[in-house]
């Protein structure tokens, strides 16, 4: 495939933000190409998915790291168009699906070489673009920072989250018993169609309650919130003695007062962490650890959920839809249109 030669524009399409920081102030914009730096592609993006991390951007609370692009974005699928100095991983032509610190809303965006992989020849752009924010974050998460193992009880708060219906695909296939909350039957439906042993319906039962009651009162041993607030002293109340729990959001809050002697006498780990500001080469660690343990998975255990797709001038719709936490699976722009 490297014989293909792409005839390059010198602008292209891309999503800004307006003055009002809303969802409806973003814009499309035409401004200048980017180049691959050295060991980078420049690709073609098919689709991008949308994240709470880009919604974060716009109001002005999650801004790109430093030498990253600030257009919104931190994951995307395309084709690969040109080649960086000292590139040798990838070919023109490759589709590639990666996770990036920004710029996947537009039509084209740069992607460190090691941090990008393989589309499977049957799997659509749009399909791909919806996994890789997703299978990166539990892996980390859920993974290595909470060591989860077959066997163990997983708690999934935001079961119907693109995290969420990754996290139950990823889980069951580890061999673990997952236990979701959802905010309706629907969901809770939803959750367990995807795995899910158990799904609560948060909005009638305590889930305090009932983690204790499903688990024999033993509690679960890996716990993944984003959720915050109030739900931290309740997952340390239904916790395992040993239990992890893992932070990745805080959508109620990061301020919280908690007794923390249950954390001592239970022995529990309270971690948490962020993707988008690591290290080149802890990016690419963790990249070769998804290519190895969840990536060969995707087409048979671990699948896309798609929630809906909007064209990329649509921008502040997803926007929308994302912050009404009605979705279920992830919400996608498609590059092209």
């Amino acid at each position: 495939m490297s014989d293909q030669v792409f005839d390059l524009p010198t602008k292209m399409r891309a999503i800004q933000i307006g003055e009002t920081r809303t969802a409806d102030s973003l814009y499309i914009d035409h401004i200048p190409m980017p180049s691959p730096g050295a060991y980078e592609v420049l690709v073609a993006v098919g689709a991008a998915g949308v994240n709470r991390g880009d919604c974060y951007q716009r109001l002005g609370f999650y801004p790109a790291p430093p030498g990253a692009s600030d257009i919104m974005g931190l994951e995307f699928s395309g084709t690969v168009v040109a080649l960086g100095d000292h590139v040798t991983r990838w070919q023109i032509g490759d589709r590639i699906a990666a996770l990036v610190a920004g710029g996947g809303y537009a039509e084209f965006a740069n992607v460190h070489e090691d941090h990008a992989l393989p589309i499977p020849e049957n799997m659509s752009l749009i399909e791909a673009a919806s996994l890789p924010e997703t299978i990166f974050t539990v892996w980390a998460n859920v993974f290595e920072g909470a060591r989860l193992e077959a066997g163990n009880t997983l708690l999934i708060h935001g079961g119907t989250s693109g995290i969420g219906t990754t996290a139950i695909q990823m889980a069951r296939q580890a061999g673990a018993t997952v236990i979701t909350t959802a905010g309706s039957d629907d969901k809770c439906q939803a959750c367990m169609s995807l795995g899910a042993n158990h799904a609560i319906n948060y909005k009638t039962q305590d889930f305090v309650e009932a983690v204790g009651n499903l688990t024999n009162g033993v509690g679960a041993d890996v716990i993944l919130d984003m959720v915050g607030g109030d739900y931290v002293a309740r997952n340390i109340a239904c916790a395992a003695r040993g239990g992890r729990i893992v932070n990745i959001a805080f959508l109620n809050g990061s301020k919280v007062e908690i007794d923390l002697m249950p954390v001592m006498l239970k022995n529990l780990t309270l971690t948490g962490s962020t993707l988008r500001a690591r290290a080149i080469e802890e990016k690419t660690r963790l990249t070769k650890c998804v290519a190895k343990n969840a990536w060969p998975h995707i087409e048979s255990s671990i699948k896309p959920v798609i929630d809906q797709v909007f064209p990329l001038s649509q921008a502040g719709a997803a926007h929308n839809r994302m912050e009404t936490s009605v979705h279920i699976g992830k919400i996608i722009l498609d590059c092209t249109l």
